[in-house]
């Protein structure tokens, strides 16, 4: 056996033997609160406690609680009798028993009610029971009823016959009060019914007499109105006044149109991008298989029609007497023709029926019926007699000459070797409707070179469609390089002398097309690029301290770069550097010539192209207007304005644009094409000049849609303040064309078309702040430290609050202390159940090696045996 457990010596054992007065002097049971600061005339409550003995107190309490009723949770041990009046000590067993049986009855009788009848209800009549109306109990003799049957009672002779005499008057009387004196007798049921009977007649009778009064009044009044209407004057009767019907309107119209409209049909679906791709990839290979069997001289067979299936009951009668769009064969001069129509045939028949029935409508309605009976007759004879004739020529013609007439036939459609090579060649010279997408550059370039502008668009487009994204995986990344392709296609069009201006402009939606389905793609290869120009800027400005503005090919990739992406954006990948690239080349590019000129004003076309829409401010625009205006100018001494490089205010090229003859009358104002980039050189003087003009005017322009486009903003006096000064003070006008000068003038009423002063800055307008007061504020505080309100309401609400705060931190600190007692309760059990578990493991092995003892100690002596 095991060893026996010391039961564990606990406090709160130890306590229970100790009594109050030791365990307050034991300085280990006492807890002391020291305070920081001693406060005279405060009371403490809690200066000095006991822990453990509230703790033990605690669980005291909640083992007779708590703990009871964890260990009855879930037990229903206990009987209780739930008999009506079983714990009333006030009612005797008979009434306990009677209020038993009654309510049972009351339960049997709820559940049958479902299948009664209403026979148990008990039926009344003005409060009285029928059953007992039915007993019978005032029945009168059967002589007495003879006697007064159909007779009416004295007392309803005397009240409603005038009294009925003087003793019949005396009899009532006494009768009244012989009546008196019985009140308090109950009325049988004959004089019950006798004064209902006398009730009724009474009041029918005074509803009579209403009635005869209404009748003589109404009788009266009658009498008077005729008597008052013959007095009044005699008018005619107006004329009934017949009600037109409204005439319907315009909106009834419409309704009743809209009930005769046809309904709406249900139209297909429309169809996806990929269905439609798909389609169009299937139409484009099947001309292209058409375009080859064409270039091999193959022609189309057409389907023969197949003879039609005849059952052996037909009677050959279906046939339609018309006429026969077949051509017939005939010989001429011994060969086998077919034969034609002659045109004028046609035309005679015609005429010849508008005759007959002009002639027709002249003659009576009997002999034109008649007539055309007649011809009716007549065309089917006629008819008929042509079928005969055919039938017998068809059986006179011998089998041989059917043979030869269907070889000379399959001669003639069989098409000649002249044709077919005709043919061949013009399928060999149309384009391919399937093209393959170009791998490199210089396959693309092998396409395009040496077609013209629509077949070069055509391709580009056929290459798309025959290979759009959805359609095969690889073609999204051909389709990708065939924006690069592109891209530099253009650039190498525009550097040819000269520029195929127009191949660029039909190229530029196809590209723009791709952009839209590849955008990355797209902004990689423009940013790369612009990277490039401005880097190709950078070098020159480096090795030769200037640059001359780029070629065409460069600006027309920014002016594209515009058509491809937005341009409203705040800040873009693309949009963003071309305007960088755009004002570099404005600020650091010198103008030495008259192409230098143009191209400067092409890019402040771009710029102002670039920012319509967002209408930021470019002062580059500025300046460089400013800077081209005063090479126009010939007097240089005197200047109101300051130039910006890269222009100078005099020099070798400040006077490009200065006009030294008179004005060219020839000149109009026309815009100012980008071909003429390439050949400004090449003028001669009169061109020269016309071409100076062209550019003030130009310059002129964009003037105008400088001072429109930033008329808005405040600083606007200030901006356009130069190009005010050398408009009105410095340019020779006069010595310009009619036509320029008419534009000088609507250039100058836009630009003093301006706000002429500034509203004055003023502070924001806010709530002035009122002076401080040194007058102190006076609160009365009875307790200091303690927050109390004005009112009594006030205090009593804080009170309330506090002790609600108060009483729920407690409940919230008793409900852990309830659930920290059960969660040690349970552990305990749980302990306990182990250690009696392991107690029985014990007692097992203990058995169990006494039997294995015994086993080998009885093995051992049958051995020694």
């Amino acid at each position: 056996m095991g060893k026996a457990q010391k039961k564990k010596i606990t406090s709160d054992n130890v306590r229970k033997t100790k009594s109050t007065r030791d365990i307050k002097t034991n300085p280990f049971e006492v807890k002391i609160n020291k305070q920081k600061f001693n406060i005279l005339g405060r009371k403490t409550k809690h200066d000095r406690g006991l822990p453990g003995v509230s703790r033990s107190k605690s669980i005291k309490r909640r083992t007779e609680t708590l703990l009871k009723e964890y260990q009855d949770k879930g037990k229903a041990n206990t009987f209780v009798d739930r008999r009506f009046g079983e714990y009333n000590s006030g009612l005797t067993p008979d009434e306990k028993m009677t209020k038993r049986f009654s309510l049972e009855r009351q339960r049997l009788h709820t559940k049958k009610d479902m299948y009664n009848l209403n026979e148990d209800e008990e039926l009344t009549h003005y409060g009285q029971s029928l059953a007992d109306i039915e007993k019978f109990n005032d029945m009168p003799d059967s002589d007495n009823e003879t006697e007064d049957k159909g007779l009416l009672s004295a007392e309803f002779t005397a009240a409603a016959h005038f009294g009925g005499g003087g003793l019949l008057q005396k009899k009532t009387l006494s009768k009244q009060k012989g009546e008196e004196e019985d009140e308090a007798k109950p009325k049988s049921r004959k004089e019950f019914i006798d004064e209902l009977i006398a009730k009724s007649k009474k009041e029918k009778h005074e509803r009579q007499v209403q009635r005869d009064k209404a009748q003589e009044l109404t009788e009266k009044l009658d009498k008077d109105w005729k008597e008052v209407h013959s007095l009044l004057a005699h008018k005619a009767p107006k004329a009934e006044h017949k009600e037109e019907k409204p005439k319907a309107g315009d909106y009834d119209i419409i309704v009743r149109e809209l009930f005769f409209d046809m309904k709406a049909q249900p139209s297909d679906r429309m169809k996806t991008k990929e269905e439609l791709a798909r389609e169009e990839e299937e139409r484009l290979q099947k001309l292209e298989a058409e375009r080859v069997r064409r270039m091999r001289g193959e022609f189309e067979e057409k389907a023969r029609d197949k003879p039609k299936h005849m059952s052996a009951d037909d009677l050959h009668d279906g046939f339609i007497l018309d006429k026969i769009d077949k051509p017939c064969l005939v010989y001429k001069e011994g060969k086998l023709e077919e034969e034609e129509e002659e045109p004028g045939s046609e035309n005679e028949e015609e005429n010849v029926e508008g005759e007959d029935s002009a002639e027709d409508e002249n003659e009576e309605e009997n002999q034109s019926e008649e007539n055309d009976e007649d011809s009716q007759s007549d065309l089917e004879d006629d008819s008929h007699s042509d079928l005969d004739s055919d039938a017998e020529s068809e059986k006179d013609e011998s089998a041989g000459d059917k043979k030869s007439a269907k070889a000379t036939l399959n001669k003639e459609k069989a098409p000649s070797e002249e044709a077919r090579k005709a043919m061949m060649e013009a399928a060999k010279t149309e384009l391919p409707f399937t093209f393959p997408v170009p791998e490199s550059y210089v396959e693309l370039k092998a396409l395009l070179m040496g077609q013209v502008t629509e077949k070069q668009c055509l391709i580009v487009e056929r290459i798309q469609k025959c290979n759009h994204p959805s359609l095969a995986v690889g073609n999204k990344t051909k389709l990708e390089k065939l924006f690069g392709f592109l891209w530099e296609y253009i650039g190498e069009l525009a550097t040819r002398q000269p520029a195929e201006l127009k191949t660029i402009d039909r190229i530029v939606p196809q590209l723009y097309d791709l952009s839209q389905l590849f955008p990355e793609a797209a902004c990689s290869c423009v940013q790369s690029t612009l990277r490039e120009n401005l880097q190709d800027l950078e070098n020159q400005l480096q090795a030769k301290g200037r640059t001359p503005f780029p070629g065409l090919d460069k600006l027309l990739y920014v002016k594209i770069t515009r058509a491809l992406f937005p341009t409203s954006d705040f800040r873009h990948a693309v949009v963003t550097p071309a305007l960088v690239h755009l004002s570099q080349m404005v600020t650091k590019c010198s103008v030495t010539s008259l192409r230098d000129v143009a191209a400067g004003l092409f890019v402040c076309c771009l710029f102002l192209d670039y920012v319509s829409l967002s209408k930021r401010f470019i002062p580059e625009v500025i300046n460089f207007l400013l800077g081209i205006l005063h090479m126009a100018v010939p007097n240089k001494g005197t200047l109101g304005y300051t130039l910006v490089p890269p222009f100078k205010s005099s020099g070798k090229y400040t006077e490009l644009l200065v006009i030294k003859d008179k004005a060219v009358e020839s000149w109009e104002i026309k815009p100012l094409p980008m071909s003429k980039l390439q050949e400004v050189e090449q003028q001669g003087e009169l061109q020269t000049a016309n071409f100076r003009f062209s550019c003030i005017a130009l310059c002129f322009n964009l003037c105008k849609r400088c001072a429109s486009l930033y008329r808005s903003l405040p600083a606007f006096q200030e901006i356009i303040r130069p190009l005010e000064i050398i408009l009105t003070s410095h340019l020779p006008v006069n010595d310009y064309p009619a036509q320029l000068q008419e534009l000088y003038r609507e250039v100058l009423q836009a630009v003093h078309d301006r706000p002429t002063c500034y509203r004055p800055l003023e502070f924001e307008k806010k709530k002035p702040v009122p002076l401080k007061l040194f007058t102190p504020k006076i609160v009365e505080v009875s307790d200091y430290g303690r927050k109390r309100g004005g009112t009594r309401q006030e205090r009593e609400r804080m009170r309330l609050v506090h002790k609600h705060k108060r009483e729920f931190k407690g409940a919230i600190r008793e409900i852990r202390k309830d659930a920290q007692f059960l969660a040690r309760q349970k552990f305990a059990d749980v302990m306990e159940g182990d250690a009696e578990r392991k107690r029985k493991v014990k007692v097992l092995f203990n058995n169990l090696a006494t039997q294995e003892g015994e086993w080998k100690a009885m093995k051992r002596k049958k051995r020694k045996l």
